[in-house]
């Protein structure tokens, strides 16, 4: 176990490189053609609760796909992550020009304050689809996150709640690509991933 959170570490301190040598240019035009995929996938077309990052400089910008799950009707979660915790929930964004006015975290991050009450996915019937930020990915379906568990820990929470586990998406740049991604048994595995390049899905 020490050995592989110590692969860990360093794969994430890569990818941190590879992502920071990015232009702001190439993320928009990888974020352009992410996006375009997606919305034109069966999975984000025919469903209803779909689950979103708020995107931060160095993760795929999701604010076009934000702007068309409102378009459509869908309807729009996002996470809501507790400090010095594992624990995050999924909690309804009601429109797309709220979000300028949510607060923002010490991890530069806007999400819902905690006194404010509203709507969350595993209380209201689950979601449809999810889509998933993270470090890096492998074409298994192996994902890396940031180190803090907050997606494993609600894949599981999700799973125990509702017998099921909602469809899930990885959103990424080229360069989170990798050939293995060191796991253990509390990572989840995602169903597809999503770049600009030929990797498109895994369909597992």
């Amino acid at each position: 176990m020490a050995s592989i959170q110590a692969a860990k570490r360093a794969l994430r301190a890569q990818l941190k490189q590879r992502i920071a040598a990015l232009s702001d240019l190439e993320k928009l035009q990888q974020s352009q053609a992410v996006t375009r995929k997606l919305l034109s996938h069966h999975r984000y077309q025919t469903a209803q609760r779909v689950a979103v990052f708020l995107s931060m400089s160095d993760e795929i910008q999701t604010g076009d796909i934000i702007r068309d799950i409102f378009h459509q009707g869908k309807l729009c979660f996002i996470p809501r992550y507790q400090p010095r915790s594992t624990n995050m929930d999924m909690v309804r964004l009601v429109s797309l020009e709220e979000i300028n006015l949510l607060p923002v975290t010490t991890w530069n991050i806007r999400q819902p304050g905690d006194e404010d009450h509203r709507e969350e996915a595993l209380a209201t019937g689950g979601l449809d689809l999810v889509l998933v930020p993270g470090l890096g990915f492998d074409k298994e379906g192996h994902r890396l996150g940031r180190g803090k568990g907050y997606y494993d820990t609600f894949l599981e929470r999700y799973s125990r709640h509702l017998s099921a586990k909602p469809y899930t998406i990885a959103l990424a740049f080229q360069e989170q690509i990798c050939d293995s991604i060191p796991v253990t048994e509390n990572d989840f595995e995602i169903d597809e991933i999503i770049c600009a390049g030929d990797l498109e899905a895994l369909n597992k």
